[in-house]
């Protein structure tokens, strides 16, 4: 777990919002209909809260809540906060995703693309799911791909004799995302009809390094973070690496992109 609790860029990390949206429209399209009406929803780890208000187009009568840990995800998510069209409400919220319990039944609970920042997450799932009404549904994306070169290479570098005295514990890695069966497992075991699948995107990229630009938005955070000043260097010694493992073609630069889902949903 890093030292220090990543900073967030909303604007960096919206720099590619139309492919991280994609993982969350084939999740969201596996969410049943929900029992109550108006349903009840929280967004467990809304970002900037550009993923939150599409939940108001699914269920335009529901109260909604983004919640997020980051107070600059929140400050950007606020924008969106108010009456929806269809007579439902969207607000936002602190609340850490490692503590964070229901404290009133919701129809879905939903996380995308957060809790592989939550160590030890399946131990949460007890509470999420009791937390949801009768016939509710929690569902979740975590990316999957933390052996793939973007990672990898970040940690090798991390650990490297420069580096590694200030970043040997910033990332991580084993304990971060459970394989598919894992999930199933978990999810069954609290009774509940468990849907779970994985993807790999091949994301075709533009622009001067974009797996770079890609990471800066996530992944490579808590090296930001940690580093403060100093990341400049450690961000040029990635890039070249990074140019190495995903060359840019005439079509652009391919960045294959594994995600693993969960869909569970309460017995009624």
């Amino acid at each position: 777990m890093p030292a220090t609790a990543p900073t967030w860029d909303p604007g960096q990390y919206l720099r590619h919002a139309g492919h991280r949206a994609r993982p969350f429209a084939d999740l969201l399209a596996r969410v049943p209909e929900l029992p109550g009406d108006p349903a009840r929803v929280a967004d467990l780890g809304c970002g900037p809260g550009n993923a939150t208000a599409v939940l108001a187009e699914r269920w335009p009568t529901a109260r909604i809540t983004g919640l997020d840990s980051s107070p600059e995800m929140l400050a950007r998510a606020e924008a969106l906060a108010g009456p929806t069209p269809g007579g439902g409400r969207l607000d936002f919220a602190p609340a850490d995703a490692r503590t964070w319990t229901p404290a009133e039944p919701y129809d879905l609970v939903i996380s995308n693309a957060t809790l592989q920042w939550v160590p030890g997450h399946v131990t949460r799932f007890p509470d999420w799911v009791a937390g949801l009404a009768p016939g509710g549904t929690f569902a979740f994306q975590v990316p999957g791909n933390f052996d793939a070169p973007s990672h990898r290479l970040m940690r090798e570098l991390a650990h490297s004799p420069r580096w590694k005295d200030r970043l040997a514990e910033a990332l991580r890695h084993d304990d971060a995302v459970h394989t598919p069966a894992v999930y199933l497992e978990q999810l069954t075991a609290l009774g509940c009809a468990a849907d779970v699948w994985e993807t790999t995107y091949l994301h075709l990229l533009h622009g001067e390094d974009p797996v770079l630009d890609w990471v800066k938005g996530t992944g490579l955070r808590p090296v930001l973070t940690e580093l403060g000043a100093d990341a400049e260097a450690f961000v040029a010694e990635y890039r070249d690496v990074l140019r190495e493992a995903y060359p840019a073609t005439r079509h652009g630069t391919v960045f294959p992109f594994r995600r693993i889902f969960a869909v569970a949903r309460k017995e009624a």
